[in-house]
Order: structure tokens, then sequence, then C-alpha cells
């Protein structure tokens, strides 16, 4: 006896897919199965275009597709050259949406604010447990660079974001490097004004220093303290 099928069943379109995210799918396939490794070239369009059996157009945006995603990197006459996943890179694809969100909320600038804090916070623990002598060396150099850097705006906020960001580095764990360097650059708009007519430069070097100071003592405790009344103070420089 035949089933029939109940009509009341949700229904299941089957979605016709362009050509171009069939291209985009398998060229996907090749760089993750390893067939197209880091550095190595992309076929050109012309090979891609008889491998698949597809036309000019939906190479080009299948590649576009790819690009976007950081997977590869293209450039005017030039082959694409597939480039190698980081915590930086991943990070760095999303700079330009995180920018925009941050420019139009007011709310979402202070949920960052205060994401950094905590994070901070758990960094400078994290460096007070691991840091070495040549750790603390670097971070007092960045410390001497930016002193030198007084009334430079650009130049002390460059040293600024070294000195935060060696923190996270001193854990070896490099995603909390990208995420230090990625908010440290979605914030960095919204201080280097700030920085010109406040005249705040000394607080944060003499918070830097007692930073350094608690990281050399291995006093993690300390070392939290001094990064949170550093943060929670230069916090009011970062405004829309």
């Amino acid at each position: 006896m035949t089933q029939r099928v109940s009509m009341s069943q949700p229904v299941e379109q089957i979605v016709r897919r362009k050509l171009s995210d069939e291209v985009f799918d398998r060229l996907e396939r090749m760089i993750i199965s390893g067939e197209l490794k880091p550095g190595d070239d992309m076929p050109s369009e012309r090979v891609l275009m008889e491998r698949f059996g597809v036309g000019r157009p939906a190479i080009r945006e299948a590649m576009q597709s790819l690009a976007n995603m950081g997977l590869v990197a293209i450039s005017h006459g030039e082959r694409a050259k597939v480039l190698e996943l980081t915590a930086q890179s991943i990070f760095r694809q999303v700079d330009a949406t995180a920018k925009i969100m941050l420019s139009r909320s007011s709310d979402s600038l202070e949920h960052l604010k205060n994401a950094r804090i905590f994070f901070e916070r758990g960094m400078a623990r994290e460096a007070a447990a691991k840091a070495t002598e040549r750790d603390i060396e670097e971070l007092r150099e960045i410390l001497e660079r930016q002193r030198r850097s007084l009334g430079k705006a650009e130049e002390f906020i460059s040293a600024d974001m070294q000195f935060h960001t060696r923190i996270a580095r001193i854990s070896g764990n490099p995603i909390f490097v990208a995420v230090s360097e990625a908010m440290l650059a979605w914030l960095k708009e919204y201080h280097t004004d700030m920085l010109i007519w406040t005249g705040k430069e000394k607080f944060t070097l003499v918070e830097h220093e007692k930073i350094v100071d608690r990281l050399a003592a291995a006093d993690a405790d300390g070392a939290e303290v001094a990064m949170l009344v550093h943060l929670e103070r230069s916090s009011a420089l970062y405004v829309k």
C-alpha cells in the first residue's frame, strides 16, 4: 500500500545555489585539505575556469569571498596568494565592523572599556606569575620610549599599546595577544585627541611604572590592583 505524504509536513525547499558559491566551497576545501598551503599562489583564473567549468565572474566572486574571510590576498596584476590564518588575521577581518558598531553606540564603547578592564586584570596576574627578567627589561624599554614621546600623542599612544600588548604576550597565548591588539586598535581613535589637551600622559607613565614594578616582584595581587587603578582612571579618556 502506497504511503501518502502528509501535506501538513513542513516544506523543505531546494535552494538553487549561485555558481560562485559552489566555486567558493571547492576552493575553501582545497585550502582546508592542504592542497593549497599558506604562501602558495592560487591557480590562475583560466585554470580554475577550466577545472570547474564556469565563467570568469564566478571565479572572481568566489576569490573575493575568500579574500574577505582573510584566506587569500589579492594583488592587482598578480596571482592571489593563500594566507596563513592567525588569531591576529581573524580579528583584523572584523576591524571595520567593530569600529562602525562603536561609532554608532556609546553603550558599545562602555561595554568594550569594561571588557578591556576585566581582560587586562587577568593579563596582569598571568604576567606576574610568568614574567622573566627579559620580559621586565623589554617593558621598561617600552616605558622609556613612551617617556621620550611626551608631547607627541601618536608616538605616546603607540608605545602605550605596545606596553599593554607586551604584557599580554608574557602569557604565551597568541589569542590573548590578538585580543589585546584588537581591543586597543578599536579604542585608539577615541583616545588620541583627548591626550593632546588633557595633559594626563605623566599619570600614565607613573602608573605603568608601578605595574612593571609589581610584575618584577611577581606580585599578582599588586599587579592586578595597579592595572585596575590605571585603567579606571584612563578609561575616562576614551570618549565619543
